[in-house]
């Protein structure tokens, strides 16, 4: 398939235009600019003559029907962080619509099978805090009970904002209808990191996401009088906190692709005259492989342990989330590879620290695979965020020929 770059990167700025401020993307999910956003991109598919719905969790498909009854999936998200960058999940959403833009003029309206692009419901959880809406009650991974109590900064609950924009929570379920005749996903996404920068590869197939353990950690110490508690008496909580926080990195480097990250620390009484006595933090630990990210977990729980017991405290963990790596389907990771190795010459296979909807896509059991293209010094969710046109040209080029070979691969399946 010849796909037209220009004409993508046209729809990526108007989008930009219609949904961004002087401080970036503002296409948080379940506001009236996200409801803006998705209005003009069901726009663009009608007037392919396409097929649109949404489905029960406010996903949404636009499809084009083919010779066979067999679906390969494309798409991404539109919605964003608040004062995000221009790509981050609407380059998915829109390379995705040029494919079928494409198919739609070389086989004048009839592929050889069915293509659906799908725009997921709050993949970001910008709002709310629940990351992967869509896709998780695609996969039937979602938990209702849980989504029903979520409010956001001003109290509204995710319940009643789903409502606003007609859906039930009590009915999210439903969308794994969609997974009928789906034999295959695909999804072109910035990588967000700066690993292909700084291999100078503008392109790269990606292996799999990451799993996540993400906990609470809290220190328990004494709180005492800054200026008349000795320091060899005293039991500080921030200072066992703090060795944790040092401790994490070299655990972390002992794995290639391995991530740690301590993220929040709060302190308590948190006054500048008192020794603190409960230090509350996060730890959230990513790597592609189970066995590790199990033994750094574990290095992790040990070293609290020991440096609570060095500064006379106690320590406590409780498990905040968790989602096991998400290896993709070794066939398209081949495919991909060889894709972008056509457009670019060399291609890199790498890991997603960040999870995205590929992910819950993959744990129904369709398969799947991502293509990243190169982020400029690494940088997303902020209005930073960019990628050189030349290399949007070449993504939209790879995953052009990773549909075709996709679709070749369905039809003698």
């Amino acid at each position: 398939m010849a796909l037209d770059a220009r004409r993508m990167i046209a729809d990526l700025e108007e989008l930009k235009a219609l949904t961004a401020d002087a401080r970036g993307a503002q296409r948080v999910a379940w506001t009236p600019v996200w409801l803006k956003a998705r209005g003009w991109f069901q726009d663009k598919v009608k007037a392919l003559g396409l097929e649109h719905h949404l489905d029960a969790a406010g996903n949404s498909w636009s499809t084009l029907a083919g010779e066979s009854e067999k679906v390969l999936l494309l798409g991404g998200h539109l919605d964003s962080v608040p004062n995000g960058g221009w790509l981050d999940g609407c380059l998915g959403v829109l390379a995705s619509l040029e494919v079928v833009r494409s198919l739609n003029e070389e086989y004048g309206g009839r592929p050889p099978v069915t293509v659906r692009v799908v725009d997921w419901a709050d993949e970001e959880g910008a709002r709310f805090g629940r990351s992967l809406f869509g896709s998780s009650a695609f996969a039937g991974t979602h938990t209702v009970a849980a989504d029903r109590v979520r409010t956001d900064r001003d109290g509204v609950k995710l319940e009643d904002a789903l409502r606003e924009c007609g859906i039930d929570i009590e009915r999210i379920g439903d969308a794994a209808v969609e997974k009928a005749g789906a034999v295959a996903y695909l999804e072109l996404h910035i990588e967000q990191g700066p690993v292909l920068e700084a291999m100078g590869l503008p392109l790269g197939a990606v292996t799999g996401t990451k799993g996540v353990e993400r906990h609470a950690i809290t220190f328990y110490g004494q709180e005492a009088h800054s200026g008349s508690t000795p320091m060899g008496v005293r039991r500080d909580a921030l200072a066992a906190a703090a060795k944790l926080a040092l401790e994490i990195r070299p655990i972390a480097k002992k794995h290639a692709d391995a991530v740690a990250t301590m993220g929040s620390v709060k302190t308590f009484p948190g006054i500048v005259t008192a020794v603190v006595g409960r230090c509350e933090t996060t730890l959230d630990m990513r790597d592609l492989d189970a066995e590790v990210l199990a033994e750094m977990l574990a290095r992790a729980d040990g070293a609290s342990r020991k440096f609570a017991g060095e500064e006379g405290c106690t320590v406590e963990w409780s498990r905040i989330w968790s989602i096991e790596p998400i290896p993709f389907d070794a066939r398209l990771v081949e495919m991909c590879d060889e894709a972008v190795r056509e457009v670019a010459g060399v291609s890199h296979r790498l890991p997603s620290g960040p999870l995205h909807d590929a992910a819950e896509v993959a744990r129904a059991g369709i398969p799947t695979v991502m293509m990243f293209v190169q982020s400029l010094a690494g940088l997303s969710h902020n209005s930073a965020e960019d990628t050189r046109k030349e290399d949007l040209g070449m993504a939209c080029e790879a995953f052009g020929r990773l549909a075709g070979k996709t679709m070749a691969w369905v039809v003698e399946a």
